[in-house]
């Protein structure tokens, strides 16, 4: 894995979302075994504190879990990577939307756009 982080965003934040798009796009399944602190650490050229800090949060949003003397481990539990795929998309529409109306755009031109593109994309 490797990722360009972003000076904005603290680092460990920055893992957490990428760790929660593989999951939620099925690149890490639920069941899945993830990187051990020390492996992540050294893929990514970063300290291991920060690593095990984006765990515990991962830990405690109940989307990894630890299985004892074996590992981390995603989340077996559907509804809670349904969960996180419906907060991602939620975010990502409140970035759209907002981004549309700094353009100008009504709720309702942003609608009818977002209708025509998805009739074209079925269409395609």
């Amino acid at each position: 894995m490797t990722m360009e982080f972003d000076n904005n965003l603290p680092i460990y934040i920055q893992i957490m979302n990428y760790i929660k798009r593989e999951i939620v796009t099925g690149r890490l399944k639920a069941g899945d075994k993830i990187p051990s602190v020390r492996e992540l650490a050294a893929e990514l050229q970063i300290n291991p504190n920060t690593v095990q800090r984006t765990f515990q949060e991962l830990e405690r949003e109940e989307i990894v879990e630890t299985k004892r003397g074996l590992g981390r481990y995603v989340t077996s539990e559907e509804g809670k990577i349904m969960t996180i795929k419906k907060e991602m998309a939620g975010d990502l529409l409140d970035r759209f939307i907002h981004g549309m109306q700094e353009l100008g755009f009504t709720n309702r031109d942003i609608a009818a756009i977002v209708a025509e593109a998805v009739d074209a994309e079925e269409r395609r």
